[in-house]
């Protein structure tokens, strides 16, 4: 598949995702919504291995990273938002948990040495200012009260960790480790994880038996995590964090178009404002994907040399 159809299926999927997740809140505590959600993921993906003949016996090295990125990238990051969700509204949410693009720019540098050039630098700062217009409207009369700075927090907090999970597939990936099975173990683990937090809340694991929690937590187990992560954490791999990361500036205008379809929101100045300059940015941080500069294929080829290196 190629890298702008793993894109285009990403930011579809996941912009969609806002929409199952509303059907999630309410009944069953977030957390053990989440828990259910990675369970099933992890369940079909391990199904899906052993029909295939997939490897799924690793050594404790690996299984110390499926476990970071389970903790970091299908636990603790969910649990932040949900909750930074009960605290401020979905615009700032999109709009706090967009920074995971300058997060992603920096992590990939520290942990990696990829430098972004300019074209990537351009295209973050126009994209998250299209959010930022986007959303005006809705933010124009919010008041900095406690619990606007603390859902804020709790947001940008969940998309910092995010981008280290980020970094976890990437150097997960670079070693050899396959995307499915590296999704089948981490999403166990961060099922197993957020579940051992729900205990420890002393939650209790109930469920709710409507169509619409049952369709939402199907929709999200299939598409919004298997198929979503899948498509995401192997772009990412390809393109590197940095450009990849910029999806979740993109899932937010996918949210809002799909309101529009189904909710009859009203376009405004701003929506038509804000969707051009995230597109606009959207275009020039993935201009020629399927390309890489020669400090990125340099990069590259040492860190295949380390891995063999390693290997013997």
């Amino acid at each position: 598949m190629s890298n702008t159809l793993l894109y285009i299926v990403t930011v579809l999927v996941w912009g969609s995702t806002w929409i199952a997740i509303e059907f999630q809140l309410g009944v069953v505590a977030p957390e053990v919504s989440i828990f259910y959600r990675y369970l099933a993921a992890a369940s079909l993906l391990f199904l899906w291995c052993v029909y295939r003949g997939l490897r799924l016996r690793y050594g404790w090295r690996e299984h110390a990273r499926f476990l970071g990125l389970g903790l970091l990238l299908f636990c603790l990051n969910y649990i932040l938002t949900y909750y930074a969700q009960t605290q401020i509204t979905s615009a700032l949410t999109a709009i706090a948990f967009s920074t995971m693009l300058w997060m992603n720019i920096f992590n990939a540098r520290l942990f990696f040495g990829v430098r972004s050039d300019h074209r990537v630098v351009a295209g973050a700062i126009v994209g998250i200012v299209g959010i930022v217009v986007l959303f005006y409207p809705q933010i124009e009369s919010l008041t900095l009260s406690d619990a606007t700075f603390y859902g804020a927090l709790l947001c940008i907090t969940g998309a910092f960790i995010a981008s280290l999970g980020n970094m976890v597939s990437q150097g997960a990936q670079n070693r050899g480790l396959p995307i499915v099975q590296s999704n089948a173990w981490g999403m166990f683990y961060g099922a197993l994880c957020t579940g051992v937090i729900a205990l420890i809340q002393g939650l209790e694991f109930n469920f709710d038996p409507s169509p619409g929690y049952i369709g939402s937590l199907a929709y999200l187990v299939v598409l919004g995590s298997i198929v979503g992560f899948g498509a995401y954490l192997t772009l990412l791999g390809r393109i590197g964090a940095h450009r990849a990361g910029y999806a979740v500036v993109m899932f937010p205008v996918v949210a809002l178009l799909l309101s529009m379809v189904f909710e009859d929101l009203a376009i405004t100045a701003s929506t038509v404002v804000g969707v051009l300059l995230v597109i606009a940015g959207n275009l020039a941080i993935l201009h020629r994907t399927d390309c890489v500069t020669r400090e990125e294929k340099e990069a590259c080829q040492l860190k295949v040399a380390e891995v063999q290196l390693d290997a013997s």
